[in-house]
Order: structure tokens, then sequence, then C-alpha cells
């Protein structure tokens, strides 16, 4: 077990800035948090922590809100076992339930299985369940798909159980990668997963494309997307504040895409955009 140094940020105004600043700090190797009256509890193993790093988040330095911060070691817990006691089961739409194994089943819901583990993406944060609505609505028959940063896989799971052919998750996260590989062999998809970035496409295409990560990510990566993007290909993209909607869609007209929907969950979005054909 690992020692872990609890953060405990105060945050003014609480929102949307907290979110935002769960996003950043999920970057540089938080990986737990809990939600506060008046902020946020960030956990991070001790050895990973890097002031330089808490320093260079862009939030901690923005002047529309005002963070302050405390912090403590703590004593040595299983957070997995913690994490597990306070999952709950997540509906989407009313249609998508994700719940771990040790909750009852619900015949009546399209289900997907995961082990909760301390990755990004389990489907409670608001932008999986805007992609997952979006998912809802878009024909995988067939398709091949990518799935970039994929966290659990939720997404890419999905992808598979709605019909997709060849399906590949792509996470730089070591832990993301190898829980990937559980949560597909127990929900008895097959994936092709591995660990990289966008730099490590290579020439294979793909029909749609799956990217839940966060602006600044996606501004850099978008046109490495496109690339591999068949024409009349879809992006779906999430991780994104509404406010951030502008700078994306700057990037994205300039690569050639063509918005084709927006949603909007709380203070965040996600865009469905398609590549023409020519």
């Amino acid at each position: 077990m690992q020692n872990y140094l609890e953060f405990n940020f105060s945050i003014e105004p609480l929102q949307p800035w907290n979110e935002i600043l769960m996003a950043e700090l999920i970057e540089i190797g938080f990986d737990s948090f809990t939600e506060e009256l008046h902020g946020i509890l960030g956990y991070i193993p001790k050895d990973v922590f890097d002031e330089n790093e808490l320093s260079s988040v862009s939030v901690l330095n923005n002047d529309e809100v005002k963070i302050s911060y405390t912090f403590q070691e703590m004593p040595n817990i299983n957070w997995n076992e913690e994490w597990e006691k306070n999952f709950d089961p997540i509906h989407v739409a009313g249609k998508v339930l994700i719940r771990a194994e040790f909750h009852a089943p619900n015949p009546q819901l399209h289900e997907i299985v995961i082990q909760p583990k301390m990755s990004f993406g389990t489907g409670h944060h608001p932008t999986t369940h805007l992609m997952i609505q979006q998912m809802l609505e878009m024909d995988f028959a067939e398709k091949t798909v990518l799935d970039m940063g994929c966290g659990t896989s939720v997404l890419a799971i999905f992808a598979k159980q709605q019909g997709a052919g060849k399906t590949v998750a792509i996470d730089i996260d070591e832990w993301s990668v190898e829980n990937s590989i559980e949560n597909a062999r127990r929900n008895n998809v097959e994936l092709e997963i591995s660990q990289g970035t966008a730099e490590h496409l290579g020439a294979e295409n793909f029909d749609i494309i799956l990217a839940n990560i966060n602006r600044n990510i996606l501004i850099s990566d978008i046109p490495a997307y496109v690339a591999v993007l068949n024409e009349g290909g879809l992006l779906l993209l999430s991780g994104l504040c509404f406010f951030d909607e502008a700078d994306i869609m700057e990037v994205c007209t300039e690569q050639g895409l063509v918005l084709q929907n927006r949603q909007q969950r709380e203070e965040w979005m996600s865009l469905l955009l398609q590549k023409p054909v020519s």
C-alpha cells in the first residue's frame, strides 16, 4: 500500500472551478477526490507528487477564482477498498447502467460492468455521461473505433456492445491500460489496448474517434485525430467546459470538421463533429 498526501483545496466560487481543478489535478497524478462544501479533498501518492507540477496548474493562477490549500500525509490505507465502498451504480439517460460486479444487475438496462479502481472514467464524471448520451444516437455497426485517453475503457466497451468492429483503446497511464484489459475481459468484448498518446497513432484509420480528455490536450491533438479519421467519420469530444467551446471549435474549423451535435451537462459539454467527404 502506498503513502498518500491529502490536499484540502478551498475554492471560491466553488462552481465550475471544482470540476476544472479536478481535471487538471488528474493530469499531474492525483487519482481520487472527495467533494466538500467549500472545496475538494484531493489524493496523490507521495512518491508521485511534484511541487513544481502543482505550481504550474493553470487554474491555481486564474484571477477569476480564489483557491488555497493545505496538505497532510495520510496513513497507509487500501484506497481501492475505500473506493469500492463508495462506488455507486451510474445510470445514463435511463438506458445504460454502469456498475461494479458487487452491484445487483438490472436486465432492463444496458449494462457495463467495471472494476471501480481509481482510474478516471468510471462514469461518475458528467463528461462520461455526455459521451454515452451522444453515443446512444450514433451508428457503431461494424465501424472501426478509437478511444483516446480511454481511462477504464467504458466508452470503448460500450462501442463494442453497440456493434463496433475493430476497437482500439489508448491511454498514457499504465494503471488505466491494466484496468482496461480487465474491464474488456469482464464485459466479454475484444479491444486492442495499449499505452501511449496521439503521437503513437500510425497509418491506421478509423470511422469514429472518441476523446474524453481535457481542453489543452484536445487542442494539441485534434489535428492528429483528423489525420487518422476516415472521410465522413465522426469525432466525439468531451472533457470540456462550456467556455472552452470557442477555442475548440476554432481548431476543429481549421481542420475542416463540421459540428453535428452539442450537448451540455452542468458546466460540461460534448461536441460531435464530422470530417466531410471530399
